[in-house]
């Protein structure tokens, strides 16, 4: 088959901005699909606490009302279809509102759902005494037994549902927990009839839709050389070229801000991904390592070389849970010494706030933290004194929210009134696996129940693949001179679960070795932990990834609890990258010159 299948990525997040879709239809011509990605667990959790206090109905509303329903009309007119995981916890209730929508503006659209990775009602079945956590293996079923509340409990699903019901006329498809990547594999297994064993082509379309799934990250958002990136506000939305082989080329529309090159589209492929020999979603184990990028115009790069190593008989699951209540505040101190007062506010703050807890017979604070932000430096500043404290009850949690303001007439010279305080419950999640036979997914277009395939026993060659080895300095390398880590390579970071992942892209071949011989796992996991931990050397693996001349670590029992529970300024690891790029270098006079 000749034909060449473009998506475009309109979205990375929920909330994310509302220039994509506009920016796609406007700009970019001969789009076959749009895809949006919406879901995180931290937004399963906020869907799942809504529909139980009744402030939502557990989908992203606004994927209806302010990115599709303004552009209906020019969508069915130009044949461009939808897939998005905007269903959340209600995929039905999602489609429901997007048809009464369309409805009203005198349209016809044919709606796909794909239903039935919400196993929240099924929390009781699904959990057990053998559920252990697949990061750190502590009992799920403890941790549930000891939450306040079961927010949200989902299985990472795959692509073939989405096939089926584009094959039967769909318009546009919204699906539940889909894994991210599916709303790029989904379309690809229709357009070419890829099957449930096509492997290697189900990772080569996996790796599609992993580029396009963060939307602006691959054409420029947050790349390292920042300065390099033209039009921020305009930035273009990413662009698929997908052809049956497998083959792929990342772009993005013409005339739109951003940039497409190999350093961009490289941090992309690594972020958030631990092994990249075994990157497992529903449909596939994905192996990453070899493949190639190549500058084939400008913002124009080609990628290859995916291979398949088969699929496993589990779907990653994710469970979180309320547990405990939290109180922040954020609080400015201008003048002389701004950052010694702050650490000195917070000290005072947490003080009062214990003894009072210990008058009014509250139990003491779980957790207290003080961040000061700014302030340093000669002369007259301003500080951030950052409280955050966590308390089983909420009340305990309110007396600092309510007392942190007592601070401007009670404690130092130049505060100022908080730039936020609020108490919001701490949730937390647990990632487990769960056998693929407990999940039934249901498939329906336009109320209709559509069949599908979606193979749930384990196959294929994963155990066939070896690690690929790291390189070696050469013979006569003398590496007496030194540079910043960045003058050599590009780095991506992002969190999974209580881990972050830190990818070390070489901006040429040759620098990797040096590299890899100083950026060992006993030198990262101590820079981190000097960083994170108070000194406490964290556990590291290391990946190499010879096809993008790249290092993968992973840097566990690193973040706090997760995205959820951490009390870090950085819950979502976005500068644990940006820590490293100062790291002294080694390298030979040969290579500096």
């Amino acid at each position: 088959m000749s034909k060449t299948v473009k998506i475009g990525a309109a979205t990375a997040f929920f909330n994310d901005s509302r220039i994509g879709i506009a920016q796609l239809l406007e700009k970019a011509e001969g789009l076959d699909y749009i895809i949006f990605d919406f879901l995180a667990e931290s937004v399963m959790g906020g869907l799942g606490r809504g529909m139980a206090n009744g402030t939502g109905q557990g989908f992203a509303a606004d994927f209806v009302d302010g990115y599709i329903l303004p552009h209906l009309s020019d969508l069915l007119d130009r044949r461009i279809r939808i897939v998005a995981n905007a269903g959340g916890l209600n995929p039905a209730a999602c489609a429901e509102a997007l048809r009464i929508g369309a409805e009203a503006a005198g349209l016809k659209v044919c709606i796909g759902v794909v239903d039935g990775d919400n196993l929240t009602s099924r929390v009781d079945e699904i959990i057990g005494a053998d559920t252990h956590d697949m990061f750190d293996g502590s009992s799920v079923l403890e941790k549930v037994e000891a939450a306040d509340h079961i927010n949200a409990l989902v299985a990472y699903t795959g692509a073939f549902p989405i096939a089926a019901a584009l094959a039967a006329g769909a318009d546009i498809v919204i699906t539940g927990r889909a894994v991210d990547s599916a709303m790029a594999l989904g379309p690809l297994i229709h357009e070419f009839g890829w099957g449930p064993d096509d492997f290697d082509l189900l990772a080569a379309g996996t790796l599609a839709g992993h580029l396009l799934e963060c939307s602006a990250q691959v054409t420029g958002g947050t790349f390292t050389d920042w300065r390099d990136v033209p039009d921020w506000a305009g930035i273009g939305m990413p662009i698929g070229e997908c052809s049956a082989d497998g083959g792929l080329v990342i772009t993005k529309p013409e005339g739109t801000g951003g940039l497409v090159t190999v350093g961009t589209v490289s941090e992309q492929l690594l972020y958030e991904v631990s092994d990249p020999q075994r990157y497992y979603v529903a449909d596939v184990i994905c192996d990453f390592t070899d493949v190639r990028l190549e500058q084939i115009g400008p913002d124009r790069v080609s990628v290859s070389g995916a291979r398949g190593l088969g699929r496993t008989s589990t779907y990653k699951a994710s469970i979180t849970y309320d547990a405990g209540w939290r109180a922040t505040a954020l609080i400015p101190l201008i003048g002389l010494e701004s950052a010694a007062k702050a650490q000195r506010l917070g000290k005072e703050m947490f003080a009062r706030t214990g003894a009072m807890l210990r008058q009014i017979q509250l139990p003491p604070y779980t957790q207290t933290r003080c961040d000061v932000i700014g302030g340093e430096g000669p002369g007259a500043t301003t500080a951030i004194c950052r409280l955050v404290a966590d308390h089983p009850d909420q009340a305990g949690a309110a007396l600092l929210v309510r007392e942190q303001s007592s601070g401007i007439s009670h404690m130092s010279v130049g505060i100022s009134l908080s730039l936020n305080a609020a108490v919001r419950p701490v949730q937390r999640i647990a990632g487990f696996l769960v056998p693929k036979s407990l999940v039934s997914q249901t498939v329906t277009v336009d109320s209709a129940n559509v069949p599908f395939v979606s193979k749930t026993n384990a196959a294929g060659k994963e155990q066939d693949a070896s690690a690929p080895a790291l390189p070696a300095l050469p013979d006569d390398a003398d590496p007496k001179q030194t540079v910043p880590l960045i003058r050599l390579a590009w780095a991506r970071s992002g969190d999974k679960g209580n881990l972050f992942n830190v990818a070390v892209i070489a901006r040429k071949p040759e620098y990797l070795a040096y590299i890899a011989a100083t950026l060992t796992p006993e030198v990262i996991g101590k820079y981190y932990g000097r960083q994170l931990s108070a000194g406490r050397i964290l556990p590291v693996e290391r990946f190499s990834v010879p096809g993008l001349s790249a290092l993968n670590f992973v840097v566990g029992d690193s973040m706090d609890g997760g995205v959820l529970a951490s009390t870090s300024i950085d819950p979502v690891a976005k500068g644990m990258a940006q820590l490293l790029l100062d790291f002294p270098i080694p390298i030979s006079d040969g290579l500096l010159d």
